[in-house]
């Protein structure tokens, strides 16, 4: 990543290096996933949150998915997908779903941490990975149209706000929980970003903000359930 022609974000900067520091999310350098059988499941998949500074605020990129998909149609996700047999690890799976469905290049984002799975209903683990795009100027949007209907950009720290956000109790299997959705305007266009997503969302931004959210989280028992990392 050539960062000779641009300056970089001293608050993305420190972030970085705290999260590369931290106890609390998985050690870049373990190699161990890349050898392992649990790594290569199929019920396993990787996002991306990408995130990048404009003006003082921090942003994260989003996709509204195509309404044409059997699954998820017109949800907004991250960009990512299910690991493929040549992906060395969850790192390279978010990676290249995000040049996949939106045209980022990987050498334009610095993968900075991976984060704890998390697990559905239907017992897929989703491996978030957090990684920083140095140079917002280089990327140009490019949405794979059989997949992404849009991409777009939201401002992170509104995931720990009580602000255009309404919530809905759940039980499943004697578990009550809250789902949260959030609306939210950019372009003209109004998007909700609720389920699983906003789930990602509003534990990234607790571990990048360092607070909790401004409401009560109580997400789903399953979400967390035990899992198996390597």
């Amino acid at each position: 990543m050539d960062s000779n022609n641009f300056s970089r974000s001293q608050k993305l900067l420190h972030l970085s290096q705290r999260l590369r520091q931290s106890n609390s999310v998985r050690p870049l350098s373990n190699p161990q996933p890349r050898q392992s059988e649990t790594f290569k499941r199929p019920n396993r998949s990787a996002v991306l949150i990408c995130l990048f500074e404009e003006g003082d605020d921090i942003f994260v990129i989003l996709t509204k998915r195509s309404s044409k998909l059997s699954s998820y149609p017109g949800q907004v996700v991250l960009p990512g997908g299910r690991t493929d047999e040549g992906d060395t690890d969850d790192i390279r799976t978010a990676l290249r779903e995000a040049e996949e469905e939106i045209g980022l290049d990987p050498a334009l984002v610095d993968a900075v941490a991976v984060l704890e799975p998390f697990v559905t209903k239907d017992n897929l683990t989703v491996v978030p990975v957090l990684g920083i795009l140095w140079n917002k100027q280089a990327y140009s949007p490019v949405p794979n149209a059989e997949e992404v209907e849009s991409i777009f950009y939201a401002p992170f720290e509104m995931f720990l706000k009580d602000e255009n956000r309404r919530q809905q109790e759940i039980e499943f299997q004697g578990d009550k929980y809250l789902l949260h959705y959030f609306d939210f305007e950019t372009n003209n266009k109004e998007y909700v970003i609720w389920s699983l997503t906003v789930g990602i969302l509003i534990t990234t931004a607790s571990l990048v903000y360092q607070r909790p959210p401004d409401f009560e989280l109580r997400m789903p028992l399953f979400w967390k359930k035990k899992y198996s990392r390597f």
